[in-house]
């Protein structure tokens, strides 16, 4: 008679010790896929470019040096003026009144004078018959200076009242395109509101907007280059004339003013231009997309492929600078390295990686 025993833990675990090692081994890692690029030679040409518009050099906002009513106003935007073209004319009924109420005063301070001479004439031949006394004839001396200061006073009223006559009309006082005109006839302006701008002729200008990381580079540079975008391929030579002091306090960004060495009829003003700025250039300096680099324990690094068993490995770099899209590496990559460009946050070291259609960095 056989007797059966329940199988007890120990024959369990053997059980399924077994049952596992008869299972395959668990599946190999898959490569992920990846795109690449391999660093080519050192970058050469290091530039930067910047969008802006054609300005003059100097813009004129003139006014009126009295106030009034606007009677009519005789010019256009984009209409072309010179020295003393009328701009606009202010109604002249008060100034004229003026005018002519000072000059009654210069006839009337004439007469007083001519009186006033005739009587010291009189006093001085009484006095040298002993008609009069020396006192009166002083008085006599005194009312002739009185009026010949009177007269002076009242010329000098009449000069004011008549150049404020003559300020009723508004004439250029320089060359160049009306840009914008800031009021209309029948409006009610005071005195040194400007009321027109003009762009005098001469200089071009390029008027761009640089943030604060990149200040130093544009006056560092070796040369400025302006490409009209109405005219690709038309280089100007450039220079910069003027970085402002201070950031724009809604952009946070510093104005600059580039001048236009060799402009042309082409270079109209409000024209958009590009400006490039040529780089000082760094030995060993190579060209990455920024979505190549990524944090390495807090020192920016890259994924380098291995061509022969495709699995990456880390390797920390050494930024020169950024620029748009693209970084410029100055250490740690050599000619021929196949780098990740994407991709990389989802990478460990060692990992196989099936690699897209790669692309050569190439200088610009």
């Amino acid at each position: 008679m056989r007797v059966s025993f329940p199988p007890t833990p120990v024959v369990l675990l053997a059980t399924c010790l077994l049952a596992a090692c008869s299972h395959d081994a668990a599946p190999p890692e898959q490569p992920r896929l990846v795109r690449t690029q391999q660093v080519a030679a050192p970058v050469t040409d290091v530039s930067a470019t910047y969008s802006g518009e054609i300005r003059a050099r100097r813009e004129a906002e003139i006014g009126f040096m009295v106030s009034g009513r606007i009677q009519q106003r005789r010019v256009e935007v984009g209409d072309r003026v010179e020295v003393g073209t009328s701009l606009f004319q202010l109604d002249p009924s008060d100034a004229v009144l003026n005018a002519n109420a000072s000059r009654s005063q210069v006839e009337s301070a004439r007469s007083q004078l001519v009186q006033a001479q005739s009587d010291a004439r009189r006093y001085e031949e009484l006095a040298r018959i002993n008609y009069v006394s020396k006192a009166d004839l002083e008085k006599a001396h005194l009312s002739l200076r009185t009026a010949e200061q009177s007269l002076r006073s009242a010329q000098a009223n009449h000069g004011v009242a008549a150049n404020q006559a003559g300020y009723t009309h508004l004439r250029s006082t320089v060359a160049g395109v009306v840009t914008a005109i800031e009021a209309e006839a029948g409006q009610v302006v005071e005195a040194g509101r400007p009321v027109v701008r003009i762009a005098e002729q001469g200089e071009r200008e390029v008027v761009v907007s640089v943030p604060e990381s990149r200040v130093q580079e544009l006056r560092d540079a070796t040369s400025l280059r302006i490409e009209l975008w109405a005219e690709p391929g038309r280089q100007y030579a450039g220079r910069l004339r003027e970085l402002a002091p201070d950031t724009d306090s809604v952009t946070r960004t510093y104005s600059a003013r580039i001048s236009l060495l060799d402009a042309d009829p082409a270079v109209r003003l409000g024209m958009t231009a590009k400006v490039r700025v040529l780089l000082p250039a760094t030995a060993g300096v190579r060209r990455l997309p920024l979505t190549a680099v990524h944090d390495l324990s807090g020192r920016p690094g890259v994924w380098i492929v291995n061509p022969a068993t495709r699995r990456v490995s880390k390797r920390t770099v050494t930024l020169a600078g950024a620029q748009k899209d693209s970084v410029l590496v100055s250490q740690g990559l050599r000619d021929g390295d196949l780098v990740v460009t994407a991709g990389v946050n989802l990478l460990h070291e060692g990992q196989p990686v099936r690699l897209a259609t790669a692309t050569a960095g190439a200088a610009p």
